[in-house]
């Protein structure tokens, strides 16, 4: 999940990363979302921060979380939670 704030919005540049990954791993285990943090009373620990922030759930629960536009370091946590 791209945790983002309404005044920057999502993180359009990381897209493109999520994509390729989902290429090569196959589509039904990695799904992507955007979420707007000031709508969501569970996202509040990430308001207030000019950096995005990408979530990692499975299973429902918050496995990981990457806070920055590294793209390798988003890959690698990408596959290591698969």
């Amino acid at each position: 999940v791209d945790a983002f704030q309404a005044w920057c919005g999502p993180c359009k540049t990381v897209v493109d990363l999520f994509k390729k990954i989902r290429n090569e791993v196959g589509s039904n285990l990695l799904h992507f979302a955007v979420a707007e943090v000031d709508s969501i009373d569970a996202l509040e620990g990430f308001r207030g921060q000019c950096q995005p922030a990408f979530l990692f759930y499975a299973g429902g629960e918050l496995v990981a979380v990457v806070r920055g536009l590294n793209a390798p370091l988003l890959q690698k946590t990408i596959l290591e939670q698969l």
